[in-house]
């Protein structure tokens, strides 16, 4: 069977790894980015929110062959480290099963290794430094500007995949393409996000533990820290941009943004030496959810990654979902080309429909995530519902997975299953604790049973409402 020529737009990680799997499958491919080869070029700092790379992300390095060399560049993470303002900290672990972790990934790190694999093969094509102008839908084409030259070029292939990001040129075009109705809605949050640093100590060590995400939740806003092979931590504040005693708008000096991180995190202080330096120096960036649809039209032109489905990164899902994009497609491809010549139409909206209501899914759980990291994960009540969970998936790892556990480890289900399942569990645990139905006279065992059955009579309700509706 002839394969098509693929023309993908954006080499970042999504792009890259479907430009290198497409490859595999005997498609010719063109790999096209706006950027300059990032392994030729120095990073800029602050632009960057660390990534984890869990269960569903390794799923779909592992497809292309890739994940063991992708291992060697992570750090695993057990838990979150909470940090209260005295200082103190406690380990709240992410699962109670063996082995369960999320890991530490430096996103250029990962993007290089997986843009070198793409390139070892004979029918991929690397451009760099040219971006997309606009997209022929109907025609499969592509209009470039070379950033270098000033010139602008035509790409066309068989098939365009937009990989192109949260700010898609692809899914522009499709929104101001009049021939057919494209819905789009991009929800901001009212914070923003600055990166900042805890640099190594002497040798390369780690100033803290380098086997947690660390946490400073104080209500509001929220300091995060994830560890580098180097021995750094990548830190990021999250801080609502007006209206707060201290904001983005308000820490217009170094002594006003030292007031701010002495008062809520002192402890982070002594470990950031550079701390008043970093703040002004590197960039304040959004954060926002986009949704999208159609995702695709023609035949001819299909979104995916954050092109199709922009999330805040509170659920650390953001390239898991990416990378889970491309195994179902992969999937679904495989049916095709079993039976012959590609209808890439019915292809495309057999993935939409399978594929939407989990990057929905996901999107909504990562938005309840971050009140939960900012506000609850330091509370009396949501520590005891995470040791009674922890407890239950150490005694019974077959029979309960924690709402974290199952869009984090548990790849087999779905996002949209997972956040049906999880949060009927979270109502019910909270619920059960708070009206002192779990004592402690009853055994591990029990106390599941009893938790199951108010998980099932909700998730009942549940549906009920939404069959009404």
């Amino acid at each position: 069977m002839k394969k098509e020529h693929v023309l993908i737009i954006g080499a970042g990680l999504c792009g890259s790894l479907l430009t290198l799997r497409m490859a595999q499958r005997g498609y010719k491919v063109t790999l096209v980015e706006k950027r300059p080869d990032l392994r030729k070029v120095t990073q800029d700092a602050g632009r960057s929110i660390n990534l984890a790379l869990s269960n569903r992300g390794l799923k779909g390095l592992r497809l292309a062959g890739v994940e063991l060399e992708a291992k060697k560049l992570c750090i695993p993470m057990y838990g979150r480290m909470i940090h209260d303002k005295a200082g103190n900290t406690f380990l709240s672990k992410y699962s109670g099963r063996k082995d369960e972790y999320i890991n530490s990934i430096s996103r250029p790190g990962l993007n290089m290794l997986l843009i070198d694999a793409a390139e070892a093969m004979d029918n991929v094509e690397l451009i760099f430094n040219h971006g997309c102008e606009s997209v022929n839908l109907e025609e499969a084409s592509a209009l470039f500007k070379d950033y270098t030259s000033g010139t602008e070029k035509t790409v066309s292939a068989d098939i365009v995949l937009g990989t192109d990001g949260a700010g898609s040129t692809v899914r522009k075009s499709m929104f101001e393409h009049r021939k057919f109705l494209f819905s789009f809605s991009q929800q901001w949050l009212t914070h923003g996000y600055k990166e900042l640093e805890i640099p190594a100590a002497n040798n390369n060590g780690y100033r803290t533990d380098k086997g947690a995400l660390h946490i400073w939740p104080r209500g509001e806003d929220m300091l995060i820290a994830l560890p580098n092979l180097d021995g750094s931590f990548t830190v990021t504040l999250f801080l609502p941009y007006s209206n707060s005693d201290y904001c983005f708008d308000n820490l217009t000096t170094p002594e006003m943004v030292m007031e701010y991180f002495s008062k809520e995190f002192p402890d982070a202080v002594e470990l950031m030496p550079n701390l008043a330096e970093e703040f002004f120096a590197n960039p304040t960036g959004p954060l926002g959810t986009i949704k999208c649809s159609p995702w695709s039209c023609y035949g001819k032109t299909l979104l995916l990654g954050d092109a199709a489905h922009a999330i805040v990164p509170f659920y650390g899902q953001g390239m898991n979902a990416s990378f889970e994009d491309v195994v179902v497609f992969d999937k679904i491809l495989d049916s095709y080309e079993a039976n012959g010549a590609i209808n890439w139409n019915d292809l495309f909206a057999e993935y939409e429909v399978l594929r939407k209501k989990d990057t929905d899914a996901i999107a909504d759980l990562a938005v309840d995530n971050f009140h939960e990291m900012k506000e609850h994960t330091a509370s009396e009540l949501f520590q005891k519902k995470r040791k009674l969970e922890t407890a239950f998936e150490a005694e019974f790892p077959e029979e309960y997975y924690s709402k974290y556990s199952l869009v984090t480890f548990n790849d087999a289900i779905s996002y949209e299953e997972a956040m049906k399942k999880g949060r009927a569990q979270d109502k019910a645990i909270l619920n059960l604790l708070e009206d002192n139905k779990l004592p402690e006279s009853l055994s591990l065992k029990e106390k599941l049973a009893v938790v199951r059955g108010v998980t099932n009579e909700i998730l009942h309700d549940d549906a009920v409402v939404r069959n009404l509706k």
